[in-house]
């Protein structure tokens, strides 16, 4: 598992093919094609989150964070499953029913989006608003050794809780003029990254490569400064 977590020779989020099928057959079990009971079934599927969580720590090692799996539920509901978009009634019934603990405490919703989206996340000031709303929501498929071509390392989650601690994207504002995502040792963007690119550059005076670029440390926003994963 050390492999995946930490090679970084490779383009983008995409595991070899040979890994994937590896993994998907060491931690994700069909029943219908399998002799395991419930609780074998079950145990398999826990390996899968204990998996994400490690790669989300590793993804933020050196930034001052460190998430631990404090709980695990499981809700069956194909609306929320299926439908839980930003801004739809299944997000908001889903989290209402669901969330748990405080605005410290990271709520984590696996889903299966359709259309082609693969996550969402609050930011550390819109849990005064609406608290029940926090929240990382998530494609299961793009978990380490998921099935969603090129996102399968677990780095769609560590996006996401970049959100959830404060970052905004490079290219936040769309142009090549403003605050782009207020980090001054990060250089604006006018369009969004897609593929591996050699270098980018879509703003002419921003004064920087963002592929190839020194960045500083992380400043925590003061209220996520301790956080623990508790609902996935």
């Amino acid at each position: 598992m050390k492999d995946i977590l930490t090679n970084n020779s490779r383009c983008g989020n995409e595991l070899a093919p040979g890994e994937a099928a590896a993994i998907e057959e060491r931690i994700r079990l069909d029943l219908s094609n399998s002799n395991e009971n419930a609780t074998e079934f079950d145990a398999n599927r826990q390996v899968v989150i204990k998996v994400a969580i490690l790669a989300l720590n590793y993804h933020y090692r050196g930034a001052g964070f460190l998430f631990s799996l404090d709980k695990i539920t499981r809700t069956q509901n194909d609306d929320w499953f299926l439908n839980a978009k930003s801004g739809t009634s299944a997000e908001s019934q889903m989290k209402n029913t669901l969330v748990e603990g405080d605005k410290a405490v990271l709520n984590l919703y696996s889903v299966g989006f359709t259309g082609g989206l693969l996550g969402y996340a609050t930011f550390p000031w819109d849990v005064y608003t609406n608290p029940k709303r926090d929240g990382v929501v998530f494609s299961h498929t793009t978990v380490p050794g998921g099935s969603e071509p090129n996102y399968n390392q677990g780095k769609t989650l560590s996006h996401e809780v970049g959100h959830w601690l404060g970052l905004f994207h490079v290219f936040e504002t769309g142009s090549c003029t403003g605050k782009g995502d207020y980090v001054d040792d990060t250089p604006l963007q006018q369009t969004p990254t897609s593929g591996c690119p050699e270098s980018k550059s879509s703003c002419t005076n921003n004064g920087g490569d963002s592929i190839h670029v020194s960045i500083g440390p992380i400043k925590p926003f003061e209220h996520r400064a301790e956080s623990a994963v508790d609902l996935l």
